[in-house]
């Protein structure tokens, strides 16, 4: 059983000769390309108290959702290049943008600063007749593309979530989306579907307070939410399923002057690397606290990023190869 805990990937380390420190002299927006109240969303906030502490400038959290949070990534990536203009979100969407035929962009073109590991689960509201996991996949299963699932859209970690979970069952669901997590959530909450894959974080109250019932988690290891209990893994009910970490941060766009990037390198590994509020929030939510930066967050970000750009390739939801922008099939 995985239990939450605290890992440090810090692969930056400055001496005080080189480092440029960088003075904001006006706030900084973060762009969030989902709804408010997402996982997202919250991380961006509770993060934002530690950035100003050491920024010493105020930070502006835009909600900007839309097309599978691709519209306020695409605001960030052509903001002017003055380092006043950052997004969030998961490497794993920025990933496929591209392959989509969302947006012309690559992990590779954003220096990327993560600290959240998060899984999806799998729950049904509280009032569903259905009990354990292998109640809902024999449904689905009796009922081709009839049960519907609530996502954050195409190209989501929730939509990715169910693609993974059918792709290995052989199941098809009815697909509803929404602009974010959140939404999604409350629209199961409410009944409106049968079932959400959207993640952890945005699933635990509702979890805790018994208006979601969880099945299970989308991997191969259980987790526990603080206040519930453990949640077994899709691979109890599906032998040898197993998929990769996803990761969420901030992604500043390159091109930036390098002392925003210097200092945001030693902020990460100074400040947010100890955070206990962030530590807080990853414990009661489901998630892992992982920060990285750097050479090493791009290289723990790209399995998710192939998983998930070659599945919706194979499954014909891609407007070109992964092969043709490197991203190697797993």
């Amino acid at each position: 059983m995985i239990k939450i805990c605290l890992t440090f990937i810090t692969t930056i380390f400055l001496s005080a000769s080189a480092f440029s420190q960088w003075k904001p002299n006006k706030p900084i927006n973060i762009i969030v390309p989902w709804a408010a109240g997402g996982v997202t969303d919250q991380m961006i906030r509770i993060t934002a108290g530690d950035l100003e502490a050491e920024l010493g400038q105020k930070i502006i959290v835009l909600n900007q959702p839309g097309a599978s949070g691709s519209i306020g990534t695409k605001n960030a990536l052509e903001a002017p290049k003055d380092g006043y203009t950052w997004t969030s979100g998961a490497p794993k969407d920025v990933g496929s943008y591209k392959i989509m035929g969302m947006l012309d962009t690559t992990l590779q073109d954003w220096h990327l600063y993560l600290h959240l590991a998060v899984p999806s689960i799998i729950s049904v509201p509280a009032s569903s007749p259905y009990k354990d996991m292998k109640a809902l996949l024999d449904a689905i299963k009796a009922r081709p593309s009839q049960i519907s699932i609530a996502t954050a859209g195409v190209n989501s970690s929730g939509h990715t979530a169910a693609e993974q979970m059918a792709a290995s069952s052989g199941i098809k669901y009815k697909h509803v989306t929404y602009d974010g997590g959140n939404p999604a959530v409350i629209a199961t909450v409410a009944g409106e579907t049968d079932v959400t894959t959207q993640l952890s974080t945005e699933q635990s109250e509702m979890i805790k307070g018994k208006r979601l019932r969880p099945l299970a988690v989308v991997g191969d290891k259980p987790i526990e939410i603080e206040g519930y209990g453990k949640i077994p893994p899709l691979s109890d009910f599906i032998p040898g399923f197993k998929v990769p970490v996803s990761y969420f941060g901030i992604f500043i766009p390159k091109g930036v002057p390098p002392e925003v990037i210097t200092t945001l390198d030693k902020i990460w590994a100074d400040k947010i690397a100890k955070s206990e509020v962030i530590k807080k929030y990853a414990t009661s939510r489901g998630a892992l606290m992982v920060v990285s930066a750097g050479a090493e967050a791009q290289k723990i970000s790209m399995p998710a990023v192939a998983d998930a750009a070659w599945q919706k390739f194979d499954a014909g939801q891609a407007k070109i190869s992964p092969a043709t922008v490197g991203i190697p099939r797993p």
